[in-house]
């Protein structure tokens, strides 16, 4: 993984969204692997290593739980940050992301984008300089 520029795993079988995802990410400098199903989620990030991952709940084959359980018995992938990315917005998915390992929860509504956005600020995975990205969700 190149270190002057960091990389996203997005987990995510709407390829719709997460082609959004990807292109806004990218705006902001980033580089950005997609995956459709835990499965392949699991063997990209393994292969990539990535910064962080971004990933579904509601996923074909293993879901986005299994997938958090799976990574954090891998330990070359335990301190990889992950973000519940999932039209879900309720407490108990909530709980059970954070007991799963995952460090947020970003529920896919209207906010998402600048949500998104603030929180790889926050993290330092992007620059304060995303001020030319639409924020507009597609």
């Amino acid at each position: 993984m190149n270190d002057s520029k960091k990389t996203i795993l997005i987990v995510e079988d709407s390829i719709v969204q997460a082609l959004a995802v990807q292109l806004l990410l990218e705006q902001c400098g980033l580089n950005v692997v997609r995956a459709t199903s835990g499965e392949q989620g699991l063997s990209l990030a393994r292969e990539t290593k990535p910064d962080l991952i971004l990933l579904d709940i509601q996923l074909p084959g293993i879901d986005g739980f299994q997938f958090c359980r799976l990574m954090r018995d891998d330990a070359s992938m335990l301190n990889i940050p992950i973000i519940l990315f999932t039209v879900y917005d309720d407490q108990e998915m909530f709980r059970k992301g954070l007991a799963g390992g995952t460090i947020d929860f970003i529920p896919k509504d209207a906010f998402y984008t600048s949500v998104l956005l603030e929180t790889l600020k926050q993290m330092g995975i992007i620059k304060n300089n995303f001020g030319r990205i639409n924020y507009q969700n597609n």
